[in-house]
């Protein structure tokens, strides 16, 4: 398998992971977002997206909406772009 495969069932695989949180609002939020920017984004910002994938939704949920500060584990440009993204 070539490189350009295995970035390519990554990228597969996130966004199907961000598509299917087990919450609606998740779902919703985290699945727009990697359908609209995973398919550009550079390997380690794919690495980045798949360690934010990693936390649980409440979390990441009151960390994106603002509810909680996120921690400096999570905080990186990418998190930035994700919290700024609207979702319809």
């Amino acid at each position: 398998m070539s490189e350009d495969e295995t970035t390519q069932n990554t990228r597969r695989r996130l966004i199907f992971r961000s598509d299917h949180r087990g919450t609606k609002e998740m779902d919703l939020l985290l699945g727009s977002f990697a359908k609209k920017y995973v398919p550009e984004m550079s390997e380690q910002e794919l690495a980045q997206f798949d360690e934010i994938l990693k936390e649980n939704d409440p979390n990441l949920y009151n960390w994106i909406t603002g509810k909680e500060p996120e921690p400096d584990n999570v905080k990186s440009p990418l998190f930035d772009k994700l919290k700024k993204h609207k979702y319809a």
